[in-house]
């Protein structure tokens, strides 16, 4: 009787996988904390911190630093695991910065 040795392949455990193998990506989130998350990042990027008289900087006026954003980007960072996904909140946070730069929405120091 010969005995063979045969070679062992590489496990992918499941659990693990972001897209299973067909490409449906697995979500294990649910709703109510999708929608938290979209509230406060939309909440974050309206605060603004705005000055009564713009600064100037070397011919640069400076109306307003958007305090919100920058804690929104470390938010975002820290929470979300998936590479996918911070990618739609960071379109979300820039989008409702820019509006709200626009609108009067903020903190006037």
């Amino acid at each position: 009787m010969v005995k063979t040795k045969t070679k062992s392949k590489t496990r992918t455990y499941a659990r693990n996988r972001v897209v299973s193998r067909r490409g449906n990506e697995i979500i294990n989130e649910r709703d109510s904390v999708f929608f938290l998350k979209l509230v406060t990042v939309v909440l974050l990027g309206t605060l603004w911190l705005k000055f009564r008289a713009p600064l100037d900087i070397n011919g640069f006026l400076l109306t307003g630093i958007p305090a919100g954003t920058l804690i929104a980007f470390i938010f975002v960072a820290a929470f979300e695991k998936i590479q996918m996904n911070r990618k739609i909140w960071y379109a979300i946070l820039i989008v409702v910065t820019i509006v709200c730069y626009f609108i009067p929405a903020g903190i006037v120091i």
